[in-house]
This record gives C-alpha cells, sequence and structure tokens, in this order.
C-alpha cells in the first residue's frame, strides 16, 4: 500500500521511474520521493531533466520541500578529446555532494530513468557511495520491455536467447550477439543506425526489427528499422527485434506450441512431442470494418468456436476475450509469420482463427494463409475464408452509392509490390473511367504517394470528380468528407482513412442537409461527372 514505506535517515536509494510514463513508477518508488530528504538527478548541458519531468507531481506535491540536486552533465553529445577526464570530474564532484548529504543523515534518492542496474548514470554513484552508506535499489521498468510492448510482440518465448546490447559497441561484438541470440535488443541507437542496420541484415533479423521511440510517452513511436532515417532517430531510442515465434519462418527448437493443450486435454511435454495429435484447421475471419454491428453472425461463431486467435493486435483487441481460448497478437508487417503461425497451430490440432477487419479477402489475410499454404508441409490442413463486409462498402454506403457501378479497388502501399506497379494499375483504372476506392492510401511514414494518386487521377478526370474522404468508419471517429477532386487535400489522409475517387458518371448532389452521392448505372446524357448544387 503506498505510504508504507518512508527513506532512512543516511540511506541511499536509487529509484527506478521506469521508461517514461509517470503511472509506471512503482508504488516503493512513490514512496522514496515522497519521503527522501534530498532528490538528485541528471539533467543534460541545457539544463532539463527527463527523470525530474518525470516524478514531477510527486515531488511537487510533497508537504516539505526536499533539497533538491540537479547533477548537469558536462557533455552529452560528440567525444571531445578530453572527454574521460570531463565525466571523471563530474561524478567525482556529484559523488561528493550527494556524500555530504548522506554523511550528515539526509537520505538520497537518485531518480534513474528506466530500471537504476541498467545502463544507467546512477551505477557510477552506487559504485562510489554503497561502500560507505546503506543502499537500496527500487527496481523501475526498464526500457527493453517497454519497447516491446510498444510494438506489441513477445520479447521472448520459451527456449528462445534474448540478449541485449548497446548500439555504441563495435561492430564485430554485436555481431556476435546476433548470431548467438533469437530476440536482441539494441540500446541508445541513436546515431548507430546503420552499423545496426548492416549488422541485423547481415543475420537475416532485419524484416523484423523495429525502432522505438520515446515509449510509454506522449510523443512515443515505433516503425521498422528498415525504414529508419540515421539523421532523425534519438540517442536514447531502441531497436527491438521481437521473438523469432512471431517475427520469422524459422522454427525453435523445443518451443511447444500453444495449442497442444486443445489436441490432447492436458499440457505435453517434450516427451510426447514425436505423437502425432489430430490435425486441426484455419478459419480465415473478417470483423468488418469497424463497427461491432458489422461482424456477421457466421464470424462470430467461428470466433466463439476457435481454440486460438492469431491476428494483428488492433483487430484481435476487437473480439471479445473468452476463458481458455489463447490470443496470438502481433504487429500488421508480418502476414506470412502470422500465417505461418496458424497453420502450425492446426497442425498441431488447434483449431485457429485468423482474424481481419473488413473482408479477409481484400488486401487481408486469406491471400496470405493460402499462399503460405501452398506447401507439402502444410497441404493436408484445412483452411477456410469466412467473408465480412469490406471497408470499401462501409464507406460507400456512408454517401450512398458511389461504386454503384463498374468499380475497382487498389492498395496504395507499395510495401509488397513496386510503386512502379502502383501507378500503372492507377493509371489502368482511371483511364477505364471506373470509380475506384483506395486501401493504405498513408501512414506515418508514407506520405508522397497519396499526393502522387491525386495527380495522376488528375490526368485523367475532371477537376470537379466527386472524392470521398472517410476516416474510421464504423467507430465513435468516424468523419465522412465529400469534396472534389481539385479541393481534395492529401495531407488529412492518414492509416485509418479510406479515399474513393469517382468517375465521369458519379455525381454528388445535396438533399437537405445530406450529401448524397452515387455513379450512375448507364452512361450518356444524364451521366457525366458533375456535383449538382453541392460543390459549385
Amino acid at each position: 500500500m503506498s505510504g508504507s514505506y518512508s527513506a532512512q535517515p543516511g540511506h541511499l536509494y536509487g529509484v527506478g521511474l521506469g521508461p517514461g510514463d509517470a503511472g509506471l513508477i512503482t508504488l516503493r518508488g512513490a514512496d522514496i520521493i515522497r519521503t527522501a530528504d534530498v532528490i538528485a538527478y541528471h539533467a543534460g548541458t541545457h539544463g532539463r531533466s527527463t527523470a525530474r519531468s518525470i516524478a514531477a507531481e510527486l515531488i511537487d506535491a510533497r508537504d516539505d520541500a526536499a533539497v533538491e540536486e540537479q547533477l548537469q552533465y558536462p557533455v552529452t553529445t560528440g567525444r571531445p578529446a578530453d572527454y574521460r577526464e570531463q565525466l571523471a570530474g563530474f561524478y567525482a564532484e556529484a559523488t561528493a555532494r550527494l556524500h555530504k548529504h548522506l554523511a550528515e543523515g539526509r537520505s538520497v534518492a537518485v531518480l534513474s530513468l528506466g530500471d537504476p542496474m541498467l545502463y544507467s548514470s546512477y551505477q557510477h554513484l552506487h559504485h562510489a557511495l554503497s561502500e560507505d552508506f546503506p543502499t537500496e535499489i527500487v527496481p523501475g521498468v526498464a526500457s527493453i520491455t517497454a519497447a516491446a510492448a510498444e510494438i506489441g510482440q513477445p520479447l521472448g518465448e520459451a527456449t528462445e536467447i534474448v540478449s541485449v546490447v548497446p548500439a555504441t559497441a563495435d561492430s564485430a561484438r554485436i555481431a556476435a550477439v546476433l548470431d548467438a541470440s533469437d530476440c536482441v535488443v539494441i540500446m541508445k541507437l541513436g546515431k548507430n543506425v546503420e552499423k545496426v542496420r548492416t549488422a541485423l541484415q547481415a543475420a537475416g533479423m532485419l524484416e523484423r526489427a523495429y525502432v522505438v521511440e520515446r515509449a510509454t510517452m506522449n510523443e512515443h513511436t515505433s516503425y521498422p528499422l528498415a525504414d529508419a532515417d540515421p539523421e532523425n532517430v534519438p540517442y536514447f531510442a531502441v531497436s527491438v527485434v521481437p521473438s523469432a515465434v512471431y517475427g520469422t519462418k524459422r522454427s525453435v527448437s523445443g518451443v511447444p506450441s500453444p495449442a497442444d493443450d486443445a489436441a490432447t486435454g492436458a499440457a505435453t511435454d517434450t516427451a510426447t512431442e514425436s505423437a502425432t495429435p489430430a490435425v486441426g484447421e484455419v478459419v480465415v475471419v473478417g470483423l468488418g470494418p469497424g463497427a461491432e454491428r458489422w461482424t456477421t453472425p457466421e464470424v462470430t461463431e467461428e470466433l466463439a468456436r476457435a481454440t486460438d486467435l492469431v491476428g494483428y493486435s488492433t483487430y484481435i483487441n476487437r473480439v471479445p476475450e473468452r476463458t481458455g481460448q489463447r490470443r496470438h497478437l502481433s504487429d500488421n508487417r508480418v502476414e506470412a509469420e502470422r500465417a505461418t503461425m496458424a497453420l502450425d497451430i492446426a497442425k498441431r490440432g488447434g483449431r485457429v482463427a485468423v482474424v481481419s477487419s473488413g473482408d479477409p479477402g481484400v488486401f487481408a489475410m486469406a491471400a496470405a494463409v493460402l499462399e503460405v499454404a501452398d506447401d507439402d508441409m502444410w497441404r493436408d490442413i484445412p483452411v477456410r475464408v469466412v467473408p465480412g463486409m469490406t471497408a470499401a462498402q462501409a464507406v460507400a454506403s456512408r454517401v450512398g452509392a458511389p461504386l454503384g457501378h463498374d468499380f475497382a479497388m487498389l492498395s496504395l502501399s507499395d510495401r509488397l509490390k513496386p510503386w512502379e506497379v502502383v501507378v500503372k494499375r492507377v493509371r489502368a483504372v482511371a483511364g477505364a473511367d471506373m470509380a475506384f476506392a483506395v486501401y493504405n492510401p498513408a501512414s506515418k511514414s508514407r506520405r508522397w504517394q497519396i499526393r502522387e494518386l491525386r495527380a495522376l487521377a488528375m490526368e485523367y478526370r475532371e477537376p470537379t470528380t466527386p472524392v470521398i474522404v472517410a476516416r474510421a468508419v464504423g467507430s465513435e471517429q468516424e468523419n465522412v468528407t465529400v469534396t472534389t477532386l481539385a479541393e481534395f487535400d492529401p495531407d488529412v489522409v492518414d492509416m485509418r482513412t479510406m479515399v474513393i475517387i469517382g468517375s465521369s458518371s458519379t455525381k454528388a448532389y445535396r438533399a437537405g442537409k445530406t450529401t448524397r452521392v452515387y455513379t450512375a448505372r448507364h452512361y450518356g446524357e444524364g451521366g457525366t461527372s458533375g456535383t449538382g448544387e453541392l460543390l459549385r
């Protein structure tokens, strides 16, 4: 219970604050911060302290003001000729200041980002003071586990080896660590992006490596290391290569399938792994585009029957939890690995539901599962696909019938196909005068493609062609706008947006306060592009 601990006179405390979110400070750590006579924290040359800002609410709410000792580094970037001498002098001065407080009977809490005993500045003070004064370490949530939580993937499973290495280590040491490990966390990425990227590429790990910046803080973000801009990655960013069970097709010796229980009725061990359980099945289901009411009864039934759910974390989190049902969440970029995992669980007897948003056969998991299953080791496993409402249908319904005649659905992502192919297909559809729905139009790192799409469409369509911009359809954040190709702003598009561009026979008009859009079922007079009174 908070408040049951207090700092003792003359004691040194290394208090782990966790990676950034003040809500992750432990109860024990909070009590020490509230009661210590002296609060010490490191700061950069600019005088600002991230540690102080994380604990600010606890420090400022105290009834009695603590003595604050700011330990300001003389240098934080670069390596001047006298770098070692400057740091040695800094730590000697900091140690002397804290030694004086402790010798006079004051308790001293040194705030530490993450955990005090993991790549921490506190460690220098601990070594210098712990022989003379009683010391207590208050553990904190490490950036290692915070980074794994940020990407929503296991850091390590079963017999996998997890290693931690600083990016500042030389290339040979990093290569040796990668060679001996299944999962890796690389600290202090900063200006070492290219060195780390090269090492991960050589080790065959780059495809499942991520960069995590400012985990748990308000401005947190994560993205594939392959896409990282070396000039803009912060020094304290972390690279994570998560569990090989999720992130690669290679097998991990001795890793039991979570479906073994379902196949045998009891937990298995390595002595029974040679037994062949009954083959299960894989059912690929579509939840629909967002609203629970758009999930079909058939899909709901399949989800209830499944022993295991496999899918992108955002989609699995839409499915109610069921006692005894195992949930295998992963990032949205590892479709083939998810398919492999699902087939492997089914091979061991599990009934697996692979969860997609929308319809699983439209830019989703059905194709990925069937592609991986096209292999001798998986062909005996039953695979079924259960349809769902597409995002294109849902968006179209919000404004009427913009897909009421011939139409196409395109993905603007060039992750799995060259951009030249995307352009070729956009030109073909635009030239054929079909309305088309655009999936995956943009992401945080992929912004120029949607601008290029607008430019391409302008070559074939009139400026007054109706364009529907729909964000988060079916959710509480739903926002649907009808505009024209000329006035369409690509910068409003994000990962949760779908764009529908009309044809020459698509018309938008007002009916009271409602905007209606339809694509005529015929060509000829009355079927040309127009916006009626809506946008004139």
